[in-house]
Formats: C-alpha cells, structure tokens, sequence
C-alpha cells in the first residue's frame, strides 16, 4: 500500500495539497510501483535556504529539495516496502513563482512535488538528456492529471 504523507510547517492553510495528493498517486501508479512510502513537507524560505546550505552548500533558498534514501547504499530497503525519503517544499517560493509564471498555486506546488518524486526515484537533470527524461516523465504525469500552465 502506498503511502505519502504531507506536513505542512508553516501557518499558511494550503487547500491544494489534496489535488497534490492525486496527482502523486497518478505518478506513483504511472511508474508501475507498489507499496512505497515517502514524505512532502510544505517549509517556508528561511527553513528551506538553511537545508539547501547545510546540504548543499548553496547559500539561498530553493524551490524544491529532496532527500532520497536510495541514493545511500547503505540503506537497506526491504521487499515489502521501498522508503524512498522527503520532499521538502518553500511554499513561499511556490507562491512567487506561481505569480512570476502566470499559473495557479495548485499548478506550481504538483509541478514541484513530482519534480521531486523523480528525484527520489534518481532521475536528475545535470546533462540535457537527464532533462529531457525527467521532463518529460514529469509533463506526462501533469497533463494526465489536467494540471495545465
């Protein structure tokens, strides 16, 4: 059974996290995977500028960041149940680029949350081919889902 946990630390009611929800589920189903755990944590920009320096060593806050518990070999997953880790979310930079890019909040936070997801399942975007991929996985998911710009 799968299963993907929301936390919302900042005071902001956010009401799009159950269309977030949804369309995780798509992609996890999307991606033919069965009985996975992983975590979306909402945080506001000093919360996520302090993770995104002690982790990455990148003095500024960021969008999206996430924490993949496959990526560490020495992290033994079960059979029954893959962990795959966290997805750490500003929804304060939600907000601005939600504005800056002309879509709705909703549009953002899933656009983000499943950008994520392919970041714990080790799909990244260093070369132009990795973006194409993971882009591309990513698109499939949201128009699927009817999340248009």
């Amino acid at each position: 059974m799968d299963k993907v946990e929301f936390f919302n630390q900042t005071d902001k009611k956010i009401e799009e996290l159950d269309r977030v929800s949804e369309v995780l589920d798509y992609a996890i189903k999307k991606e033919n995977l069965g009985n996975v755990n992983f975590n979306v944590i909402i945080v506001d920009n000093a919360y996520i500028h302090e993770l995104n320096k002690n982790y990455r060593d990148i003095d500024r806050e960021t969008d999206v960041i996430t924490f993949a518990l496959e990526d560490d070999d020495s992290v033994i997953v079960g059979d029954e149940l893959r962990v795959l880790g966290d997805i750490y979310i500003s929804i304060d930079k939600a907000i601005l680029q939600a504005e800056e890019y002309g879509h709705s909040l909703e549009r953002e936070l899933c656009f983000l949350a499943v950008h994520g997801f392919y970041h714990l399942l080790g799909y990244d975007h260093m070369t132009k081919k990795e973006e194409e991929v993971m882009f591309k996985k990513q698109e499939e998911v949201l128009d699927a889902c009817g999340i248009k710009r």
